[in-house]
């Protein structure tokens, strides 16, 4: 499929935020022809925004009908359209509502407040306005999600752009373009750059600066396959019982290692809520399994307590930058089943909860937890009963995620 930079002004073939062109087919004769945009679902989650926005923003450009809430994923305009000519109008929507005011970046979130629209900005920082003038702007007001509910085609399209913008964060200039694109481009020294880390990276390049600069009078673990294995064999029992991740073809006895530091670590502060981010991401890259999925399965296992639901949102700025695939949201979700069904059975009538702070806090896909509510395995619990047991409390999530979206579609009417 072939791709454009979302900034068409931006020629440097290395920019690493890219969407698909536009493809369009025209259907019908005479009055009922009309133009299906074939991927639009794909090029409104390259910009993290919902199709709807973007279909009505064409709508009200050429004067022509919409659907916005298309059962069968077909994205109708009335009329014949040309898909250059649409991409153009796309042009005036990405500048409009996606692209930051100051920076011109494209990692913004939409957010509504008192009938006014704003773009936040998650590379420098600028809260900037929607002009309100704008008829696409009445729309999205009018269809504002009632206060308590989120807007699951933005969430899922956030997610999937942020991920993606994460997985190609190397591929570019260090604000995501092409040097000098910007004319704003190192100015406000006091505030981040374009395309920088976010406050949690930003503390992990601290804490690791304070790490290099304290070398010199502390002992630095011996990562060495031998004295891994030697520590390894200290563990604890039932550390080894808790600990259940795949076999590793290099370096498995990590994640051991890795679980008995947190576990020791807490104890000697006084608890896992002591413990702190940074120091445990820093740990993890460490032992060289930062990016690893099954570091994600260990993490739940060690660092929750029965007050797992209130922990959720303290620890999930770290798991965020350790989630980056359906891999490893899977080996997050094993690693809780494991926790409740084995190590806190009685925290089993709280799945529910617990996986709503995983859905409210972006850390897994809808897909990958609809996907896990309605398959029991015995891959993490080795014990397909405990499996179940955990699946069934988990109903009252799932029946809550197939009916979020209808009833959204319900309150917007």
């Amino acid at each position: 499929m072939a791709t454009v930079n979302i900034r068409r002004d931006v020629t440097d073939p290395f920019y690493r935020y890219k969407m698909e062109r536009i493809q369009s087919k025209i259907e019908g004769k005479g009055n009922v022809i009309k133009t299906v945009i074939v991927n639009l679902s794909s090029v409104a989650q390259s910009l993290a925004r919902p199709p709807a926005h973007v279909i009505k923003y064409f709508g009200f450009e050429l004067g022509a009908q919409t659907n916005t809430n298309p059962n069968d994923d077909r994205w109708i305009i009335n009329g014949a359209h040309d898909a250059s000519k649409l991409q153009d109008y796309l042009d005036g929507f990405i500048s409009k509502f996606v692209l930051c005011k100051k920076c011109k970046n494209p990692e913004t979130e939409v957010h509504i407040k008192d009938g006014h629209i704003t773009l936040d900005c998650k590379a420098c920082g600028k809260i900037s306005d929607v002009d309100g003038r704008l008829k696409l702007s009445s729309f999205i007001l009018k269809n504002e999600p009632k206060k308590g509910k989120k807007d699951k085609s933005n969430k899922k399209a956030e997610r999937r752009a942020r991920k993606e913008a994460e997985a190609r964060g190397e591929a570019g200039s260090p604000d995501g373009g092409s040097p000098g694109d910007s004319a704003e481009d190192g100015e406000d020294d006091g505030e981040l750059a374009a395309g920088s880390d976010d406050e949690f990276t930003r503390q992990i390049t601290e804490g690791a600066e304070e790490i290099e600069e304290a070398k010199e009078v502390e002992w630095h673990i011996d990562t060495s396959e031998e004295a891994i294995r030697a520590r390894a064999q200290d563990l604890p029992d039932d550390l080894k019982r808790a600990l259940v991740v795949e076999d590793d073809e290099e370096g498995g006895s990590n994640y051991d290692v890795f679980g008995k530091w947190i576990i020791d670590t807490a104890t000697e502060k006084g608890g896992v809520q002591k413990l702190d981010n940074v120091e445990i991401f820093l740990k993890a890259k460490e032992l060289g399994i930062e990016s690893k999925h099954r570091t994600l399965t260990v993490i739940p296992q060690t660092l929750f307590s029965e007050k797992i639901v209130k922990e959720m949102d303290g620890r999930a700025p770290m798991l965020k930058k350790m989630i980056t695939s359906e891999k490893h949201e899977k080996a997050f979700l094993g690693g809780i089943e494991r926790f409740v069904g084995i190590d806190k059975p009685e925290l089993i009538p709280q799945v529910s909860s617990i996986l709503m702070k995983v859905y409210e806090n972006d850390l897994v896909t809808e897909e990958v937890l609809q996907g896990w509510c309605a398959k029991a395995s015995k891959k993490y619990t080795n014990d397909i009963k405990v499996s179940k047991s955990v699946r069934k409390s988990a109903e009252k999530f799932k029946e809550w995620l197939e009916n979020a979206e209808s009833d959204e579609d319900e309150d917007s009417e």
